[in-house]
């Protein structure tokens, strides 16, 4: 294999595929690896851990049609440390050498046949606008569960809802729902749970994360994968029953506070300055004419500010997790925030004050 290709376009692409490698203890050698296959004009670059499919394609200068599994990371440092302009690998036997201007390296490459076949996506495909999409993403999957232990709650549960997709995460501390409205349902109206992590991996890529054109999403029984341009990321699907989310949400609250997003995030993140671990909570006295944000600890000191706002509903002092309420503020999309209560001990819900198509409920912190 040989082909000649310019530098920082090899290097997207070289780092794009090696997302889905090295994140978690390899089975095999050969998961540290990135599979290249040169055919013509075109260099497809894959990664994989088995659970995690990235694949992206170039357009380079064909040499020689072949096929390398070259170490992912170590391959991805040689060429972004080369200097500006032409690349050329040439691959053969078990190494590959990487040359440009006064440089050259020889590398040793992992074997081609231990590669895991990476099938092709099968089942229905819909199509959803890339802006919306990431827009969906960067509102919920914050809300998911990082804890194996509960596997159901590390992934985003795609459904159905008024003939388009929700989106859906939980930790069980705090809820995340997302309608991507006017897009069209999963073949179906299927109900899928999606590790977060590939959500999350989706979202850095450079063409996904542009939010230009439209995200193909084709998905089968046991696979959902994301196309947009010359990338591709496909995942395994959870199996299992998620949360019945919806008894979860309050029909309605007593307790309105309307806020400018800016500042009260600006407020909130300036009181968690003296948060030393997870078990210090900021308070929330909501009034008329606004909120009064305390943060009390015991080895640091105090904090204490206000925040002008719209209040209707009886007064009343809440408390959160600081972290975890500045990420559904900060998901928000429009400058304006509503924040619902019903009382200190049920969970409260943060909102844009003027669309209806996301919700961030939070559980309160008990505190004396």
């Amino acid at each position: 294999m040989k082909f000649r290709s310019e530098r920082d376009s090899l290097v997207e692409v070289l780092a794009t595929a090696g997302r889905a490698v090295g994140t978690r203890t390899a089975s095999s050698a050969v998961l540290s690896g990135v599979l290249l296959v040169s055919e013509g004009n075109r260099l497809t670059a894959t990664g994989t851990d088995l659970d995690l499919t990235i694949r992206a394609k170039l357009e380079v200068i064909g040499i020689e049609d072949g096929a390398c599994v070259v170490p992912a990371r170590l391959m991805t440092d040689v060429v972004r440390s080369l200097e500006p302009g032409a690349v050329t690998v040439d691959a053969a036997d078990d190494r590959v050498e990487i040359s440009a201007a006064r440089s050259r390296f020889g590398l040793r490459t992992l074997p081609v046949v231990e590669f895991p076949a990476v099938s092709q996506p099968a089942g229905d495909v819909i199509d959803i606008d890339g802006r919306t999409l990431v827009e969906g993403l960067r509102q919920v999957v914050r809300a998911a569960s990082s804890d194996d232990a509960r596997p159901l709650l590390t992934a985003v549960l795609f459904t159905t809802e008024k003939g388009s997709v929700r989106l859906v995460a939980t930790d069980s501390y705090r809820l995340a729902l997302r309608d991507l409205v006017g897009t069209a349902s999963l073949a179906g109206e299927m109900d899928v749970l999606v590790p977060a992590r590939a959500l999350a991996e989706l979202q850095r890529l450079p063409a996904v994360a542009g939010g230009d054109g439209k995200v193909s999403v084709a998905t089968s029984p046991s696979e959902i994968s994301f196309s947009l341009g010359a990338v591709r990321i496909s995942t395994r699907l959870l199996e299992g029953t998620y949360p019945d989310y919806r008894q979860l949400i309050p029909d309605q609250y007593p307790n309105r506070l309307h806020v400018g997003k800016e500042s009260l995030l600006a407020a909130l993140r300036r009181v968690r300055l003296l948060v030393r671990d997870n078990t210090t909570p900021v308070r929330l006295s909501m009034r008329s004419g606004g909120v009064d944000l305390s943060v009390v600890s015991q080895e640091v000191g105090d904090a204490n500010e206000s925040v002008d706002g719209d209040f209707s509903g009886e007064d009343i002092v809440i408390a959160f997790n600081p972290s975890y309420l500045i990420d559904g503020v900060d998901a928000v999309l429009g400058d304006e925030v509503l924040i619902e209560t019903a009382d200190p001990t049920r969970p409260a819900t943060v909102r844009d004050a003027t669309e209806d198509d996301y919700q961030y409920l939070l559980m309160p912190v008990r505190v004396s």
